[in-house]
């Protein structure tokens, strides 16, 4: 066995013990009965498949068997190539499982951006990444609808967040896509009202938070503090009419969601609902796998100049991702949505890389 296999046969064990557990009548309503549901539901993901893959190895080694029967000879050979072939395909679906983590690509995600570093040229800069990210996920088969908007002086925006949703062509879900976007953002170009032509530096932040199913987050309603609002910005008559906007806070966690893109109250706290999930499933991924992050502002960056994934030169129409070291001088392209060989170069190193420190949790 290899250590993932070693690392997922151990899992399965403890997959089972929680299936018993949660058979036990006695254990049924019981304080770790809820928490244990939602691991078994979780790990589920990864244990129905490992179940199949399990069997395919056992079909292989049966036909291995009847390799020196001269007439069941060429029948296993054919049973075992097969058998080999569902063997991987299988076991590719369960590590990009481990390497995205929450279950998978294929979930719907929330989009946050948020200007850093850099007053009005770092507002245009993160509208500039709206766009692009727009114009990419559309091309890929995805919708982006606004959640909450917040200008920025002179254009652009300061806060951005969307809902992404649907499926690409090959299969990815809105998170499989852009999971990979989560930092630091710089960007290197002389800025429209800069006269001596020289190069500013502004920064912007990304967040890709993978959408929540109901069951993963348990959210009481004593905890949750719900105030309504009159939307600001475009939107006609509509706008400062009637408090359709809604405001979240989460009380034991601190975190705040808004959204008033929608004309409804009903619609607004739906969305909000959604992104307040998302945050919470977030937290919740940092606290157990607390090497890779102590906390949220860790994952996307402080929005500081020095704080980075990826550089945007202009001047040179130059784009470096920083993790794994690639430069392209195809700005120009990438800025206009075309961020698939990007994308690809940076979804395998990242997924070899989390594949290498996997230790068995999920």
């Amino acid at each position: 066995m290899t250590d993932i296999e070693t690392s997922l046969a151990r899992l399965h064990e403890r997959w089972r013990r929680m299936a018993a557990q949660l058979s036990d009548p006695s254990f049924i309503g019981g304080p770790q009965y809820q928490k244990t549901l939602r691991e078994h539901a979780r790990l589920t993901r990864l244990m129905t498949p490992w179940e199949d893959y399990a069997k395919a190895r056992e079909d292989i080694a049966g036909a291995e068997a009847l390799l020196s029967d001269p007439e069941m000879k060429a029948e296993a050979e054919g049973e075992i190539r097969a058998r080999r072939a569902d063997a991987e395909r299988i076991l590719s679906a369960i590590t990009e499982a481990i390497a995205t983590g929450s279950g998978g690509g294929e979930r719907d995600c929330i989009l946050e951006i948020r200007a850093g570093t850099g007053g009005d040229e770092a507002s245009l800069f993160a509208g500039d990444l709206v766009r692009m990210y727009t114009l990419w996920t559309g091309r890929r088969g995805l919708r982006m609808l606004p959640m909450s908007v917040a200008p920025g002086e002179v254009g652009g925006v300061k806060e951005a967040i969307y809902q992404v949703s649907g499926t690409t062509a090959d299969g990815l879900g809105a998170f499989g896509l852009l999971r990979w976007e989560s930092g630091g953002h710089r960007v290197q170009r002389v800025p429209a009202t800069e006269a001596q032509g020289r190069i500013h530096t502004s920064a912007a932040t990304v967040a890709v938070l993978a959408e929540a199913e109901e069951a993963e987050i348990e959210i009481r309603t004593d905890d949750l503090k719900i105030d309504t609002f009159r939307a600001g910005g475009a939107g006609g008559q509509h706008v400062n009419k009637t408090e359709s906007a809604i405001r979240i806070t989460h009380l034991p966690s601190g975190v705040v969601v808004a959204c008033q893109e929608e004309r409804s109250q009903l619609a607004n706290r739906e969305k909000a609902m959604k992104w307040l999930r998302a945050r919470l499933l977030e937290a919740e991924k940092e606290r157990l796998h607390a090497s890779r992050s102590a906390a949220r502002k860790e994952a996307v960056g402080s929005g500081d100049r020095s704080d980075r994934i990826r550089t945007y030169n202009f001047p040179q129409n130059r784009i470096t991702d920083h993790r794994i070291e690639r430069t392209a001088y195809s700005l120009d392209r990438y800025i206009d949505g075309e961020c698939d060989d990007l994308h690809a170069a940076m979804s395998e190193a990242e997924k070899a890389r989390v594949l290498a420190e996997w230790d068995g949790e999920f």
